[in-house]
């Protein structure tokens, strides 16, 4: 993996651990593992353990055909899931090239970049070009752009779709567990736009999963109620 020529991770701030998370351990191969732990020693975001591990059983359970995947970075989710289920294709975006690249070569090496089509630029853009529907959205990019990008990811959810974001407890900051600093108030106040949006929209049915960073787990039902 190469090195990477910006911070990615502000490290002033703790993982927010929860009591489930001793149990649950992701189950990935060892290639994945491998680019896992070299993108912890640089402090690349990559799901954690627990968040892995849930994203892992949903797939299993779920096996989407047809995945998109909100902020690649160096390709660890999308090659999980990739490697859970084996008829899938994932659209995946990320917007820095240095990922971009990474991910690209992991995916090549972990011979899964045929069922991958892996885009370069801006997602709030990138998502406006994308044609069809898909069966799963993962959901882990720019936290503050979420509540903007919900209309649009809710015409490419497919009725009975899942649609998951990640991180929207942060660091226990939206759940009143931690006190906010003054700089996170704003990004604290669009992700609490955010899950009032989902857990309020007539047209989704949603749950709020205390795992890892805290998952919002959206359902997209078949007619509105």
């Amino acid at each position: 993996m190469q090195t990477f020529s910006y911070a990615h991770k502000n490290t002033g701030e703790a993982e927010r651990v929860t009591p489930t998370a001793q149990f649950n351990t992701p189950r990935v191969s060892g290639k994945i593992q491998a680019i896992r732990a070299a993108a912890f020693k640089l402090e690349i975001p990559v799901a954690d353990d627990e968040t892995l591990c849930f994203l892992s059983t949903l797939v299993a359970a779920l096996q989407p055909k047809k995945i998109l995947e909100l902020g690649t970075a160096v390709g660890v989710s999308g090659a999980t899931m990739l490697e859970i289920c084996p008829n899938a294709h994932l659209t995946t975006i990320e917007r820095e090239q240095d990922f971009y690249n990474s991910a690209a070569e992991n995916f090549k090496d972990l011979g899964v970049d045929g069922r991958v089509n892996l885009i370069l630029g801006d997602v709030g853009q990138e998502i406006q070009k994308l044609d069809g529907c898909f069966d799963l959205i993962f959901m882990d990019c720019a936290k503050v752009q979420y509540i903007k990008y919900l209309p649009r990811l809710k015409q490419l959810l497919k009725p009975g779709g899942t649609l998951l974001a990640d991180d929207v407890l942060l660091f226990g900051y939206v759940t009143g567990e931690a006190e906010v600093p003054k700089k996170r108030k704003m990004l604290v106040e669009h992700i609490r736009e955010y899950i009032d949006a989902v857990t309020h929209d007539c047209e989704l049915t949603t749950t709020i999963l205390d795992v890892g960073n805290g998952i919002a787990m959206s359902v997209k039902t078949n007619e509105k109620r």
